[in-house]
C-alpha cells in the first residue's frame, strides 16, 4: 500500500514514516521506480513503533528490540519447517 494510506492508517506524517524507514525501523518494498510499497505488517510495526516513542523509549532502543523480535520469529519458523519436513519424511516413508 502507498505511504497516504499507510498515514491515514497509522495516524503518522510522510516526515515520521520515512524518519523510521531511515533510523532503520521498517523496510518498506520498493516499486521498480523506487516508489515504497507497505505491507499490513509493516503498518502493525509503525504503529508498535509510535507507541514506544510515546513511551519514551529511543529508536536505537526500539531497534534492538525489535531486532531481538525479528530473531525469535525466524529461529521459530525455522523450527517449524524442520519440524514439518521431519513429520513429512515420517509419514511418506512409512507403509500402510
Amino acid at each position: 500500500m502507498s505511504i497516504g494510506i499507510v498515514k491515514e492508517l497509522t495516524g503518522l506524517s510522510e516526515r515520521q514514516i520515512r524518519y523510521y524507514e531511515k533510523r532503520k525501523l521498517i523496510f518498506p518494498e520498493r516499486t521498480t521506480t523506487g516508489i515504497r510499497k507497505y505491507s499490513f505488517s509493516d503498518v502493525e510495526r509503525l504503529m508498535e513503533i509510535a507507541d514506544k516513542i510515546e513511551e519514551g523509549i529511543q529508536t536505537h532502543e526500539i531497534r534492538s528490540e525489535l531486532a531481538k523480535q525479528d530473531k525469535k520469529l525466524k529461529t521459530k519458523e525455522v523450527r517449524e519447517k524442520m519440524l514439518k519436513g521431519q513429520l513429512n519424511a515420517h509419514f511418506n516413508t512409512r507403509k500402510f
